[in-house]
């Protein structure tokens, strides 16, 4: 399974982006998805995470409704919708995908990881 995320990009606090992440080399529609960040100089945190069939969905307290996590299981795909971005929202983002069906908000709970997208939101 290969994941390949883009959509990241220099963008003005209070501005958007969309996050998309490409599955390719598996049964993508059986597997939850995730999204994961990891700031410079801190450890990787979780994001966001969607259930295989897309019905379930769990965010991070610190999304606070500004991030949507989708997907669409006929074209293989996983996005992450991000409104009202901040300066402390600057990361690397990774999509990941799950052994299972279900949502995961820790690290473990993912089997393969794609190579990350930079998002910096500054002036």
């Amino acid at each position: 399974v290969q994941l390949q995320a883009s959509g990241g990009g220099l963008v003005q606090p209070g501005g958007s982006l969309l996050l998309s992440c490409e599955v390719s080399g598996g049964s993508f529609s059986t597997k939850a998805m995730g999204w994961f960040r990891q700031a410079p100089g801190k450890e990787r945190e979780f994001v966001s995470t969607i259930s295989a069939s897309g019905g379930s969905t769990s965010d991070a307290n610190f999304v606070k409704g500004r991030f949507t996590i989708s997907r669409d299981n006929e074209k293989n795909m996983v996005y992450l919708q991000m409104h009202r971005l901040a300066p402390e929202d600057t990361a690397v983002y990774y999509c990941a995908a799950s052994g299972g069906a279900f949502t995961a908000v820790e690290e473990h709970g993912y089997t393969f990881w794609g190579q990350g997208t930079q998002v910096t939101v500054s002036s």
